[in-house]
């Protein structure tokens, strides 16, 4: 069988720009994965869809830049980024340095600047992968086909990636749980108080501890269910074991268990 084209993520708030990309790289017959001018969006689709690459703006409008976006999307999924910018400074390149990114192509571009990067950059991270390390949070497959909840949240809270099956746990939206506070999404309360446990996120982030709640805690989702659960709060650490995220994780416990009722119910 002949080799399977490359697959492309292009992440472009410009429309105009971002047709222009597909237009190029189709041409050249690499397969478009997905588009999105959100770098939020893109940390969802890149562990979906699994790019071969992707081509990243620095300057995203919305909730999180190109940087940031990248640097989750290689560190978690470890998916290689080539970035997009209008210009490239000193201090740009070395806030881009954790996204570990395989290139840099700045605008206006010809396909030809464009096509011979991009090869490059496959060409490159096909040798690199060979030394990276284990996914931090797991294999992204895995992950999506679990069913318990999955979050990972950024330094402050907010849930910057989720698994199919926490929307469907919460009774969520998409829309309703990324770039939100995982506290806006849900709450964890102690089992015999009925009292919300504190945010764990602020030890977990400034001890570099694991939180583990394995008795006596309640998810209470904000359609007011209540869910018997245990509860795992962890650092997710990226490769130069630096602080890149929090690792939020719920199981639901075995049906025995479970009591699941309305607040207010009797």
């Amino acid at each position: 069988m002949p080799p399977q084209a490359p697959r492309i993520l292009i992440v472009e708030d410009d429309e105009i720009i971002r047709n222009l990309i597909s237009t190029m790289l189709q041409r050249k017959e690499y397969v478009i994965a997905g588009e999105t001018a959100s770098g939020e969006e893109a940390i969802i689709m890149a562990a979906e869809l699994l790019p071969d690459l992707v081509l990243m703006d620095i300057t995203l409008a919305g909730k999180m830049d190109g940087v940031t976006a990248a640097r989750y999307i290689f560190q978690l999924f470890q998916v290689p980024v080539v970035f997009l910018t209008a210009h490239c400074d000193d201090m740009l390149i070395e806030r881009a340095k954790g996204a570990q990114p395989l290139g840099y192509i700045l605008k206006p571009f010809t396909d030809k600047e464009l096509i011979s990067n991009v090869g490059l950059a496959l060409y490159n991270h096909g040798i690199r992968k060979k030394f990276l390390d284990m996914y931090p949070i797991g294999n992204p497959k895995t992950i999506l086909a679990a069913h318990d909840l999955v979050m990972i949240l950024d330094l402050s809270g907010r849930v910057v990636f989720y698994n199919p099956y926490s929307l469907r746990m919460l009774g969520l939206a998409p829309g309703d749980v990324l770039m939100h506070h995982w506290r806006d999404t849900m709450r964890l309360l102690n089992e015999s108080s009925r009292k919300e446990i504190p945010d764990p996120v602020p030890e977990v982030v400034s001890q570099m501890v694991v939180i583990m709640r394995e008795t006596n805690t309640l998810l209470l989702t904000k359609h007011g269910e209540l869910r018997s659960v245990i509860a795992t709060v962890r650092p997710v650490k990226d490769d130069k074991h630096e602080m890149l995220g929090v690792f939020l994780y719920a199981k639901e416990k075995p049906p025995e268990n479970i009591r699941i009722k309305r607040m207010g119910s009797r």
